[in-house]
């Protein structure tokens, strides 16, 4: 027999059972789909950076500071400038109201002076509004503040000190992420009116930025390499346009390469309803591969044209699922463009095209492989003996094909994210979650094989023995179903309890409204309005902007010529190094006497003036110290507004930062900052919305530098945040539970044969349909409540680890809800069997042993 003989077998065996190949199709399809429309969608979004990194930072170079530039910056900014244009900006946050309406919001300012942006354009409503931004007072604002204010174009806006007639929207703003407005909207002004609005008192958070336009010629990313010792003397951080678009290329890329591995395992998850296709297809074939084996045909024969059919299917699977990954592709976009900084438009990627076909074909090979390895064992005796056993042992290739499968999966996934590291670590993970399911699997069928007590009724002991009868789907369900609940119940775990974090639940006197940048001589005259406003307040606290100059004696920036550099601080081995956004950022720190709610000691102890002790000390917070690298007795000199002041570490503090208190890295003995420039935050707590509302107006109007925060809606815009990164993982993660219902599809047909001839016996000897339909579910039930068990229990380790290491905050499970998603895998499994059973129920008992 030729070739040509395995090439004719392989396509009448397709064309005669197609509609029983159709559950290893689809199961390739969503895999390959959901690949092709995150590989598309990241090949596009590449792309989109490349093109559009000059127009998001708007310059070819840019320089900024959270102070003004000092003469030696300046310096450099006029040297870099020379032949080409420079623009600047002041970025701030202000409390902003019309006169006209009532109401006040949290606004981010952009004072501009320049033509800014020397790329791109800044889009408006109407078109001349952002040319006419410099002719005078005037503001560009975001339409959402129009919304919120219930303002309209021509009305003024009162910002600070400050009137600004609004003279347009801003339609487009390049570089700008959809989740930022939900922190304030955004508001431009010119830089000649920033001084009206007295906003900038001290201890105002700013951020002065630079940007140069260099004449054609001149290497941004040269400059910048050079420049950057120089600047960081000053803390000036200087960025060209390439290194931007690294930066968000890579910032990016890891977001698409994790939706990618969630598409990964939605094609894994399809490769199991590949393998419980291609076993059942093959039961269906024993005879007819027996008959084969009697007219000369070999079983490598038989075995290369039943393998030549899974890939056939899984071609068309992959090609079916190339286009509707082109179709979800296409959705991408507007998922994900809330915090998108470039707009992506959709093209198909031949790449991802061509990988998507490559890796779902492989999968409905390499799956199909431990299935079709049978072949080779039917002897042609089973054609003329029903009962004739096969011989013992395990066929050979069955090590070398897992080692095959198990290579494959590290080979995908380094394929996809691009490192073995994490291909090994995912590949590691997969196994770990396979393998607890699968154990489950286990110890359930042996728990019911054991234990299943005599006393309950017999439809329920008789759907609990099919669990390990032979034919059973146990493990084949679990695996699927488990794994896609598992990943569906940690996202949901990981968003809860991100959320909870930030919720201001808990009622009493917790504060809800938060106001700072007091100065010292508005203490008194705010504390009087919101007494008068009804506002329970605390006491004020004060707060000092400083950074650290030394540390154990040793500066923190060694001056070497015109250049600088971090120092690093390591241990004997050379192990520990200091970390240099610890040490480059600028501190805000407090003085007081005792410990808050929100803290506790974990190392040393706190001061006692009355006992003369802790004279210069400082307590510190845990994580900063690591960082630091400093511990109890090391010390610390800080840079106080040009005057130094050196502290010793008394104590190590545990925060707890997702309580909305006043939290600070270091805390200050009392007696080192008391004259020192300083500003206050006061915390305070009214219950109804409309006048937390009142009360931030009349602060505003009375106290214009004054800015208030309502933490109900930080709180809100945080909410927001999450729950859309979630929504855009949760998106893929779908296409992992879509896989495990068609793959729970398959399982069910692969032991379909069985379940009728059980059924028609059990009707035989008196059983009703619905005493039958009882069976049925309750094997399905047992399955799904053991594949929601399994999925829910590994999900809360997951997201516990999570909660633990990535976020360092506090865990808790929702019991109800987890319950209920556990209730609604179990039911909807139960329901899915039933219905893929119903031929059990249909078919008449004399017709299936007639068959027999």
């Amino acid at each position: 027999m030729t070739p040509g003989f395995v090439m004719r077998l392989a396509a009448r065996e397709t064309r005669a059972a197609w509609r029983r190949l159709l559950v290893l199709t689809a199961a390739v399809t969503v895999g390959t789909g959901a690949l092709v429309a995150i590989n598309s969608f990241s090949d596009n979004l590449r792309d989109s950076v490349r093109d559009q990194a000059r127009a998001l930072l708007g310059a070819d170079l840019s320089l900024s500071s959270r102070r003004p530039f000092e003469a030696h910056a300046a310096a450099v900014l006029d040297t870099l400038a020379q032949g080409g244009r420079v623009a600047r900006t002041v970025n701030f946050a202000g409390m902003a109201y019309v006169p006209r309406t009532t109401g006040t919001r949290l606004v981010q300012v952009t004072a501009v002076q320049g033509d800014f942006p020397f790329y791109g354009e800044i889009g408006t409503a109407p078109a001349t509004a952002w040319q006419q931004l410099q002719d005078g007072p005037h503001v560009v604002v975001e339409p959402s503040l129009l919304t919120q204010l219930d303002a309209r174009i021509g009305d003024t806006l009162a910002l600070g000190e400050g009137r600004f007639v609004i003279t347009g929207i801003a339609t487009s703003i390049p570089g700008d992420v959809g989740v930022r407005a939900a922190f304030g909207a955004r508001v431009f002004i010119p830089a000649s009116e920033l001084a009206a609005t007295k906003l900038l008192a001290f201890g105002s958070r700013a951020e002065y930025s630079a940007f140069v336009q260099l004449p054609p010629g001149r290497d941004a990313q040269a400059l910048a390499k050079q420049y950057r010792p120089r600047l960081r003397a000053d803390r000036v951080r200087i960025r060209s346009v390439e290194e931007d678009r690294n930066n968000l290329s890579e910032t990016l890329g890891r977001l698409t390469d994790y939706l990618g591995l969630v598409a990964l395992i939605a094609l894994l998850l399809g490769g199991l309803g590949v393998a419980s296709a291609v076993t059942v297809f093959i039961r269906r074939k024993l005879d007819a591969i027996a008959a084969l084996r009697c007219i000369g045909a070999t079983s490598r024969q038989v075995f290369a044209a039943y393998l030549l059919q899974s890939a056939a299917m899984g071609l068309l699977g992959s090609l079916i699922g190339v286009l509707l990954g082109l179709v979800i592709q296409r959705l991408l976009p507007g998922v994900l463009k809330e915090f998108l900084p470039v707009t992506v438009t959709p093209s198909p990627s031949w790449r991802a095209i061509a990988l998507g076909l490559g890796t779902g074909l492989w999968v409905s090979i390499v799956f199909a492989l431990i299935p079709l390895l049978g072949v080779r064992r039917v002897s042609p005796l089973a054609a003329i003996r029903r009962d004739y056993e096969p011989a013992k042992g395990r066929d050979p290739l069955v090590l070398p094909v897992m080692l095959l499968l198990a290579a494959s999966v590290v080979g995908l996934a380094r394929l996809q994210v691009g490192d073995w590291m994490m291909a090994l670590a995912f590949t590691g993970g997969i196994g770990g979650a396979l393998l607890v399911l699968w154990l489950g699997s286990w110890a359930l069928a042996r728990a019911v094989r054991r234990w299943t007590p005599a006393r309950w009724p017999y439809v329920w002991r008789q759907g609990l023995a099919n669990l390990h009868r032979p034919a059973n789907q146990t493990v084949t369900v679990v695996l699927s179903l488990g794994f896609g609940a598992f990943l569906l119940t940690t996202l949901f775990l990981v968003q809860h309890n991100l959320l909870r974090q930030i919720s201001l639940g808990g009622g009493g006197m917790r504060p809800n409204l938060v106001f700072f940048d007091i100065q010292p001589d508005q203490q008194q005259p705010l504390a009087s309005l919101l007494a008068e406003q009804g506002v329970d307040v605390g006491a004020p606290v004060p707060i000092v902007p400083m950074r650290i100059s030394a540390i154990n004696g040793r500066p923190v920036l060694r001056i070497v010529g015109d250049t600088s550099e971090w120092a690093t601080d390591t241990n004997a081995q050379g192990e520990r190094r200091n970390s240099s956004w610890a040490l480059r950022r600028e501190y805000r720190s407090t003085y007081r006497d005792s410990l808050v709610a929100s803290e506790k000691l974990v190392a040393g102890k706190w001061w006692d003036r009355a006992a003369g002790d802790g004279a210069g000390g400082i307590s510190v917070e845990v994580g900063l110290a690591s960082e630091l690298n400093v511990t109890i007795g090391d010390t610390i000199t800080w840079d106080v507004q040009g005057v130094p002041v050196t502290t010793v570490v008394r104590s190590i503090r545990e925060v707890d930062w997702a309580r909305f208190e006043t939290n600070f890295f270091v805390v200050f003995e009392p007696g080192l900052l008391d004259r020192a420039p300083q500003s206050f935050v006061v915390l305070g707590r009214v219950d109804d919305p409309a006048e937390r509302g009142r009360v931030q107006r009349a602060v505003v109007e009375r106290f214009a530098n004054v800015t208030t925060v309502d933490l109900a809606t930080l709180q809100s815009a945080v909410e927001k945040l999450v729950n859309q990164v979630t929504l855009a993982i949760r998106f893929m993660a779908v296409f992992s539970l879509l896989t495990g219902a068609l793959v729970l599809v398959g399982a069910v047909a692969t032991s379909r044969f069985q379940r009728i001839r059980e059924g028609a016996l059990l009707r035989t000897l008196g059983a009703t349909r619905r005493q039958v339909l009882r069976v049925v579910l309750a094997e399905y039930l047992a399955l799904g409540g053991l594949a929601a068990l399994v999925g829910v229990g590994l999900a809360i380790v997951a997201a516990w680890a999570i909660a633990k290491w990535v976020f360092e905050g506090p865990f808790a499970v929702p019991a109800p809800a987890l319950a209920l998603l556990a209730l609604g895998v179990t039911v909807g499994t139960a329901l899915l069997g039933a219905l893929n059973s119903r031929e059990v129920l249909r078919l008449p008992p004399l017709e299936v042993l007639r068959g027999e």
